[in-house]
């Protein structure tokens, strides 16, 4: 969702980036053990620069060296599941290292290795979280489920050299997320992108734990996803984008392949098919659909806000049930998110009615609503999650629906525009990217605190942050890159790294660490002046 707001002056720009500039973080520096950044203009070392920020690490004696005699063992007869999870451990350190890496079931093979355990006990992790530790005779991985093993594993990438054999440190490491959603979205509906480059995303988010990818799929410019019952919303209503390119679709074999494939690295797909509004792509494919039965021609700007189903046709709601039932079945996560978000053509007792036949369109198909907060002035369903992306200027009385919605049990995503959102610019120089929220340095992304950001909504109603990249101005790989990196960084951050962890200075730090790592995987990421970034 985007409002596209006046251009701001030049001096409402300047100020809202030195204010950002002087934003200060309040929460202490994390732990009391292997302090992130302790050591301010220090490297840190690999305990200290890891990112997030564990719950808990302590360095201590002699640490393991990886080399040719490594091999990563799985428990005997611990199943597939982890089984798999090794598999791809391997692959990911045998690019860097340039190692065999074999895997092996229990304590086969010669001389020390990387251990996988499941222990259903482990105290201090939960289902996500996890235990590491490093002795000269190997290193030991626990979890209470493979998807724990999965975010160890992503943690020892990070304890070795972006490329090279290394040696891990000793120690141990503790570690659990803070919320359960941790997501990002990529909107390829402004401009296309194919399912290969939305997987090289999905191991970008993976490696920072975060678990959740948001498809932004349908919108007035393209409309991206095959239907059977409904061809010509990929075949018409695909074929286009903003600028007038040639858009495209993904068929529902290349949804399928992409789900599994972000299955496998335990990130979750939540597809959004946004309504009310944001339709014109569906509207010029189908003339039946619209209330005058006249097909609108496809829309190649970037305007929002003037298109809308036609709310007392009953066609609409066939339509609307038979897209989200192919998409639940498609789709083996609990969410489905039907946007809902500036339907500005669309008259307020329209707009709720019509969300409560979407809404009960998507529980008839046993998925959960997730919908943009705009929700919360009309009736969200029992159990329905409402994705905040307000900002600081946003109307009091709107942050006030958005908290009674909290209060009245409805749990929240948060996307704030002004903090989260990776298409607004990162200073005046930004080439890509919008600034109606105003300019979002890499400072502002990370310093604030989601348990406590909107007024009358306590932590307990957060289930979690989501930065959102809209692709109006991106139309490139690189483009999209550069835009979501370094900020994508601080959102794993605040998603899974306890409140107490949450410092500026200790950030900067551990950030910088991660710039040989983006570089060796080709990321074009943005370099923030403020952050003193290793070579």
């Amino acid at each position: 969702m985007r409002v596209l707001r006046p251009r701001r002056t030049l001096a409402a720009l300047l100020g809202a980036l030195l204010a950002a500039g002087a934003a200060s973080c309040t929460t202490a520096a994390h732990g009391d053990d292997a302090r992130p950044g302790g050591g301010r203009g220090a490297v840190p070392t690999p305990f200290e620069a890891l990112l997030p920020a564990p719950v808990s690490a302590r360095a201590g004696g002699p640490g393991y060296a990886v080399g040719p005699g490594t091999v990563i063992r799985t428990p005997r007869g611990s199943g597939a599941e982890v089984r798999r999870v090794g598999e791809l451990l391997a692959e990911q350190l045998r690019r860097p290292s340039g190692l065999p890496l074999p895997v092996v079931d229990g304590d086969g093979g010669h001389g020390g290795g990387i251990r996988l355990r499941i222990d259903g006990r482990a105290e201090g992790v939960g289902e996500e979280g996890y235990r590491l530790e490093s002795r000269p005779d190997g290193v030991t991985l626990t979890a209470r489920t493979p998807e724990g093993l999965f975010h160890a594993g992503q943690t020892l990438r990070q304890l070795l050299p972006a490329s090279g054999p290394g040696t891990v440190p000793g120690g141990e490491i503790t570690d659990a997320p803070r919320f359960a959603y941790r997501g990002a979205m990529v909107d390829v509906a402004r401009h296309f992108f194919t399912v290969e480059q939305v997987k090289r995303y999905v191991d970008q988010l993976a490696q920072y734990k975060v678990n959740t990818l948001h498809v932004h799929l349908t919108d007035d410019q393209g409309w991206r996803l095959a239907i059977d019952s409904w061809p010509r919303l990929a075949t018409y209503g695909g074929a286009g984008e903003v600028g007038g390119g040639p858009g495209g679709h993904w068929t529902k074999d290349e949804y399928r392949d992409l789900v599994a494939y972000a299955g496998e690295r335990y990130v979750d797909l939540v597809p959004e098919v946004d309504m009310p509004g944001h339709v014109n792509a569906a509207l010029a494919s189908y003339a039946e659909l619209n209330c005058d039965g006249k097909a609108p021609a496809r829309y190649t700007g970037i305007k929002v806000g003037f298109s809308s189903l036609c709310v007392g046709k009953e066609l609409t709601y066939e339509f609307i049930d038979q897209v989200l039932g192919e998409l639940a079945e498609l789709t083996p996560g609990r969410y489905l998110h039907i946007g809902g978000d500036e339907a500005h053509s669309t008259p307020a007792a329209d707009y709720a009615a019509f969300m409560d036949r979407a809404q009960e369109a998507v529980a008839r198909h046993g998925k959960t609503v997730v919908a943009w907060h705009q929700l919360a002035a009309a009736r969200p369903a029992p159990g329905a999650v409402l994705q905040y992306w307000g900002h600081d200027r946003t109307a009091a009385a709107e942050k006030e629906k958005v908290a009674a919605a909290a209060a009245a049990g409805h749990r929240l995503i948060l996307s704030p525009a002004d903090r989260l959102y990776l298409d607004m610019k990162y200073d005046l120089t930004t080439k890509p990217g919008l600034a109606w929220a105003g300019l979002v340095p890499v400072r502002k992304s990370y310093s604030w605190d989601p348990g406590a950001h909107l007024p009358g909504v306590p932590e307990s109603a957060v289930l979690g942050v989501e930065a959102p990249l809209w692709t109006e101005t991106i139309a490139t790989r690189a483009d999209w890159e550069f835009m979501a990196f370094p900020r994508l960084l601080s959102l794993a951050e605040l998603g899974w790294s306890p409140a107490g962890a949450l410092d500026w200075e200790s950030y900067r730090e551990r950030l910088a660490a991660q710039g040989p790592r983006l570089a060796a995987q080709d990321i074009p990421f943005y370099r923030a002046p403020d952050v003193p970034w290793q070579r």
